[in-house]
């Protein structure tokens, strides 16, 4: 047991360092007992409080957008929907079955801008002369409607919808979208995929060609494409977006990946230029997302199921969405 007088002294050397002295000199008084001074002060720290957890802006979800009309009679499949300025009417793509099913019963329905079906089947395979499997995007150059058609670019004359002629593309899987540029030129996409039992899955394809005076050529080919899907041609090359990955990006002439941004989400499909801003729909995201390449993406309408491949009315300023899982075609106003 400690000595009570050894644990006070230990206590005093925090307060004074001259208590170290054992006998005072003469002439001055002895000092007090040490029983006698008061405890040394005792300084109590607080421990800070922890901080609270800062909560993170609440960011509002913008609303489903309300259609001016949606369109189910006679709509099976739609994957896209394209407006036909020059006749000022809406030309939908119907797989009618499997994405990549070639069983000749896909279909092109011709709508009026007021939602209602001018031919249910304008165009559709088995009907005559006509080969039409699982046509998906669609493109006008030279009064030639030109359809994506599994592994073959059907022709079509756009008045009439008589066949005339087709290209095929030699090792594709899913030829998907289609965008022309304003020198005539036909960009065609394969996102490299098949249906299987789990769904969508690759085939490792992915290419984007280019159709000019009636020949094909290979602009860009391989995985790191990300499965091409959306196509937009732009004065200098042709911007892609991803059904594999959620990028963006413009390929140049030399099929040289340029711009990459991402977008939000993934599963992306279609995309338009309108204005200066870039739409993009995403099943992923059950969105529609607009931005631009090498900036951000915010969405523009959203809760849309299954939104493909998009077209867009510019004498109306509108949005036509084929809805591939609802077998509805829906057309919204922008804002």
């Amino acid at each position: 047991m400690l000595h009570h007088r050894s644990i006070l002294s230990l206590g005093l050397v925090t307060v004074t360092l001259g208590c170290a002295s054992a006998t005072p000199p003469a002439d001055q008084a002895p000092s007090p007992a040490l029983s006698s001074l008061p405890p040394a002060p005792v300084e109590v720290t607080q421990s800070p409080a922890p901080p609270k957890p800062v909560e993170p802006p609440k960011v509002e979800k913008p609303a489903p957008p309300t259609p001016v009309f949606r369109v189910t009679e006679g709509i099976s499949t739609p994957e896209s929907v394209l407006y036909d300025e020059a006749n000022d009417r809406y030309l939908v793509s119907n797989i009618n079955g499997k994405p990549d099913g070639v069983d000749n019963n896909g279909y092109i329905s011709e709508l009026s801008p007021e939602g209602k079906v001018l031919k249910e089947k304008f165009i559709s395979g088995g009907a005559g002369k006509v080969k039409l499997d699982a046509p998906k995007g669609s493109g006008v150059s030279a009064g030639i409607l030109y359809v994506a058609d599994i592994s073959f670019v059907r022709l079509f004359d756009l008045k009439t919808g008589l066949p005339k002629g087709e290209i095929a593309v030699p090792g594709a899987t899913f030829l998907n979208d289609i965008s022309v540029a304003k020198d005539g030129r036909v960009f065609v996409s394969d996102s490299g995929t098949k249906t299987g039992p789990n769904g969508f899955e690759p085939t490792g394809t992915d290419a984007v060609y280019v159709i000019e005076k009636g020949k094909l050529k290979t602009v860009a080919k391989g995985k790191e494409l990300g499965g091409p899907n959306g196509l937009l041609a732009v004065a200098n090359g042709v911007l892609v977006n991803t059904f594999s990955t959620n990028e963006v990006y413009r390929l140049d002439e030399k099929g040289e990946k340029h711009d990459v941004t991402k977008v939000p989400t993934g599963l992306l499909d279609g995309m338009l230029l309108v204005g200066d801003s870039l739409w993009v729909s995403s099943w992923q995201g059950s969105a529609i997302y607009r931005g631009s390449v090498g900036g951000k993406f915010e969405v523009a309408f959203a809760e849309l199921k299954g939104p493909a491949d998009f077209g867009y009315d510019s004498k109306r300023k509108r949005v036509l969405v084929p809805r591939f899982l609802e077998n509805a075609v829906e057309v919204y106003d922008l804002k």
